[in-house]
């Protein structure tokens, strides 16, 4: 049973051990790498307290080891705990600031109860994080000014000029001021951005599906990333269903199998986090009721779904410049709150809220539509009713010329139950008779009669 002095259970902070050995080091380097924990030699792995042999140096010892195979160098706080006459000893280590610790030449990090050897790009990740930097940042090693449109930077600057800031520089000089350009090398934000021609690092496949394996319709785009936000959301609204719905009023209104407002969110937000230096492109497929947005990078290991359906967390961009440069073209409103509008547009709509999902190396939203949308059904509803009730006046219509043929004397009661309608029903299509002339009302109420017209 595990004792009081120490926590009940292994977690993201806490390891146990029964003895000193290299499983340990590990473990400190893991905790170094994320948020920071303790181990405690002398507990098994159920928290049963077996206790430890030390002496006099091998606490000195231990220290020693660790922090000459530990590279940068961690030291940890030891601690010493006597429970019911055995020793454990605990070996604290927090947080380090300049990340990623490696021992042995390997990098590990806490994920919920286990070490996860992290992988090369996960090491950059580290590494630029905790530097307050994004690879988007760093020069572009292969390309040059001369292999961007600096038609392309002044149509950007126009764009700010619109949003209300004030832009005085040439297109060189704006480069430089967003640190987009540094020393006159392009950054890789800078070449994605506004690049002069397609180049297969922000190819986007797009797919038109009958079913997961029948494609009807393919695309794909691989050019700079601002023009994608448009090719994508044109092939998108191109395959998906539109309704227009009859307001009353001058203008009908026209309304789409999803909220677009929040399908260019998904967009946006799919171009800004992708991981570029990943060879897998991102994928958009369109089904009959659901797209499937799949994009290169998961989501950081401190940020889970359940938080972003919560909206419990704090924005981190993996590719800051780019995110820094659409927010003030206007096509980001605040860092976070991208998922809480996602979510908010469905709700409004009735419709299913969307999937977020780790997948492979990757990240996928999954947006939902009944097979034939609420708003298809609506206008089908009302187009089926209209045309019901116009087919139901023409058959009326008819029977009535020929019920007043046969009994010129027949009164409004007779003709109401005869077509199974009721009086008001009746008189309103008597006067549309009257109107094109079909039949007329010869004297009174009472003793009068009607006279049908054949030849209309």
């Amino acid at each position: 049973m595990a004792h009081s002095l120490l926590p009940t259970n292994e977690s993201d902070r806490v390891e146990f051990k029964t003895s000193y050995n290299e499983d340990v080091i590990a473990t400190l380097v893991a905790f170094s790498n994320t948020k920071g924990g303790v181990v405690y030699i002398g507990v098994s792995d159920n928290g049963q307290v077996s206790g430890t042999q030390y002496g006099k140096e091998t606490l000195v010892s231990w220290v020693n080891e660790i922090k000459n195979k530990t590279a940068p160098a961690i030291i940890p706080d030891m601690e010493e705990i006597s429970i019911e006459g055995k020793q454990v000893v605990g070996m604290r280590i927090n947080e380090y600031p300049v990340k990623p610790v490696s021992t042995r030449g390997r990098y590990y990090k806490r994920v919920g109860n286990s070490n996860h050897l992290l992988s090369v790009t996960e090491v950059v990740d580290i590494h630029l994080q905790s530097m307050n930097s994004s690879w988007d940042y760093y020069i572009d090693s292969i390309h040059s000014t001369d292999q961007i449109s600096f038609e392309k930077v002044q149509a950007a600057i126009e764009i700010m000029g619109q949003n209300h800031l004030t832009i005085l520089e040439d297109p060189l000089s704006f480069l430089k001021k967003y640190d987009l350009v540094r020393e006159n090398k392009l950054t890789n934000a800078a070449y994605l951005l506004f690049k002069k021609n397609d180049s297969a690092i922000t190819a986007i496949e797009l797919g038109r599906f009958q079913n997961e394996i029948l494609i009807k319709d393919t695309a794909r785009t691989k050019a700079d990333i601002l023009l994608q936000i448009e090719q994508v959301l044109d092939f998108v609204k191109k395959h998906i269903n539109k309704a227009v719905v009859i307001t009353g009023e001058a203008r009908n209104v026209q309304k789409w199998q999803y909220p677009m407002e929040a399908i260019r969110e998904i967009v946006i937000n799919m171009i800004v986090h992708r991981d570029y230096r990943s060879s897998s492109d991102s994928i958009v497929k369109i089904f009959d009721d659901k797209i499937e947005f799949y994009n290169p990078g998961r989501l950081p290991d401190n940020i889970t779904i359940e938080d972003l359906l919560t909206n419990n967390y704090r924005s981190m961009p993996r590719n800051k410049l780019i995110a820094d440069f659409f927010k003030d073209l206007g096509l980001i409103e605040k860092y976070g709150s991208g998922i809480g509008r996602i979510i908010n547009c469905f709700t409004v709509e009735n419709l299913q809220i969307p999937t977020f999902r780790n997948i492979s190396d990757g990240f996928m939203v999954t947006v939902y539509s009944a097979k034939l949308s609420d708003v298809q059904k609506d206008v089908q509803k009302d187009v089926q009713k209209d045309v019901s009730k116009d087919v139901s006046k023409d058959d009326r219509a008819s029977t009535l010329l020929s019920l007043l043929k046969e009994d010129p004397a027949i009164t409004i009661d007779q003709l109401a139950q005869k077509c199974l309608v009721n009086i008001k029903t009746i008189q309103r299509d008597l006067e549309r008779l009257k109107s094109n002339s079909s039949v007329r009302r010869v004297g009174g109420r009472k003793n009068g009669h009607w006279e049908v017209n054949l030849t209309t």
